[in-house]
């Protein structure tokens, strides 16, 4: 034991995000059972100040604006940028976490303010910003939520240039930001900056955006990023990247320093004053004491149950899908087994191999789940992929008169393994095409679901009715 006596409680939780709540919730309901939560920033998360809620947050009005202008009967709506950001604060709770904290307490928790690793079997030790470390031990389970890092890779490292919180923490915009990466980060940072008046270039190492989505999805996002004034260079190979005037001490959304220069081996130096970084993330395993049970990062591999009994990883950090809501989804599994085992009584069924929904919420929002026709291919799976146009809908038609949109389904057999929307509200079909997967609902039974009219979801009577017609 390496520090101060702390105390023994029944869970530990490493990381105070939404996959962390979750399981710490689950894992002490109904019963007297006690926990910490050992936390070094804010309770919440980087969903709940620096991702999800202050990105959609911007996002939606831009969206509701940009129906707006294509709907007949209404004139000139206008985004008003410091009201926008104003809507951002709101919504990440001004960067202030106490209802989260008496929301932890509420369910039996206190919060550890602290740095948390592993020292042993069920040991955690708690380094504060000052003070003396602690060790907390664990009689029941300690879980590992401790999330992701943005990945900068080193020739970018020495010009200190924005990350995500940069971008949804935007305080001072600048005139020119260059974004390298085309994913769904740098895809949705770029609708909104855009809107509050950056010019935009994208330097994108592959042919496309969006390499992981159908790629009518990716054309989609593309055009409206185009109609918003976002430039696309694609292809692009980034040589050298130079900074005049550094910061020593970078501020969250406001400019890290001077001129950035980009030299791109194609020729034309990019020059922009600032320089968004979005190439992914990693899971978030430094320092986390891994080695002290006889682990490595590589053992954290989408698993929730680290199969010792009393360890367990949720969220970004166990190496699954680095999004919230499988986050949570884990920890619920994860605090339901802790639970079970705590209480001495079978755990219940074994999850399934679910697929992962997801939503990118740029002007078309794009939605997608299960495999994509690529998958399918590189998989060699023998599917067939049914296409419809959002218009054959007359809900998606009332939704905007410049209606532009697809759907596809990709099917085996007589089941739907995949699905993609791409267009204005289709987040809000997405979960009828997960439940379709999970519960491998037939074709023929599908058919008998009826979509009310005159609504989006119609579109799925069209989609089912083409699937059963060929």
């Amino acid at each position: 034991m390496t520090g101060a006596p702390g105390s023994t409680v029944d869970v530990i939780v490493i990381g105070g995000g939404p996959a962390g709540e979750n399981a710490a919730e689950y894992a002490v309901a109904g019963s007297s059972r006690t926990g910490v939560i050992v936390e070094a920033a804010l309770v919440g998360g980087e969903c709940s100040y620096w991702a999800c809620m202050p990105s959609k947050a911007l996002l939606r009005p831009l969206e509701v604006a940009s129906a707006a202008r294509n709907l007949e009967g209404i004139s000139n709506p206008e985004i008003v940028g410091d009201e926008l950001l104003a809507r951002r604060d709101t919504w990440r709770s001004h960067l202030d976490d106490s209802r989260q904290v008496s929301w932890a307490q509420s369910v039996g928790f206190d919060i550890v303010r602290g740095t948390g690793r592993l020292i042993g079997e069920r040991q955690v030790e708690v380094t504060p910003q000052e003070g003396e470390p602690r060790v907390f031990t664990a009689r029941d389970a300690v879980v590992l939520a401790t999330g992701s890092a943005p990945v900068i890779p080193g020739h970018y490292a020495s010009v200190a240039p924005w990350t995500s919180r940069d971008a949804t923490g935007v305080a001072e915009v600048p005139e020119r930001l260059a974004i390298v990466g085309g994913g769904v980060v740098a895809c949705e940072a770029a609708r909104w900056l855009a809107a509050l008046g950056s010019q935009v270039t994208m330097l994108v190492r592959g042919e496309r955006l969006l390499p992981r989505f159908e790629e009518f999805a990716a054309r989609a996002v593309a055009d409206g990023l185009r109609d918003v004034g976002v430039e696309m260079r694609f292809g692009a190979d980034i040589a050298t990247v130079d900074r005049t005037d550094v910061s020593r001490d970078p501020q969250t959304g406001h400019l890290h320093g001077g001129e950035v220069v980009l030299g791109l081996r194609e020729g034309h130096d990019l020059h922009a004053d600032e320089l968004l970084v979005a190439t992914g993330r990693r899971p978030a395993t430094d320092g986390l004491g891994l080695d002290a049970v006889g682990l490595s990062p590589a053992d954290l591999d989408g698993r929730h149950d680290l199969g010792n009994g009393w360890l367990y990883a949720v969220g970004d950090v166990s190496g699954g899908a680095p999004l919230t809501h499988w986050g949570k989804y884990q920890g619920r599994l994860a605090g339901e087994l802790i639970a079970a085992r705590a209480e001495g009584r079978e755990p219940g069924p074994a999850p399934l191999d679910a697929p992962v929904p997801q939503v990118v919420f740029t002007d078309p929002q794009v939605a997608q789940v299960g495999i994509t026709a690529a998958d399918a291919a590189d998989a060699g799976r023998s599917v067939r992929v049914v296409d419809q146009p959002l218009s054959a809908a007359a809900g998606f038609g009332l939704l905007r008169d410049d209606l532009v949109g697809s759907a596809r389904l990709v099917i085996e057999g007589d089941r739907i393994v995949g699905a993609t929307f791409a267009g204005p509200e289709v987040a809000e079909l997405l979960h009828a095409a997960t439940i379709a997967i999970v519960a491998s609902v037939p074709l023929a039974t599908l058919r008998h679901a009826v979509a009310a009219y005159p609504t989006a979801s119609e579109i799925w009577l069209r989609l089912i009715e083409t699937a059963t017609r060929s």
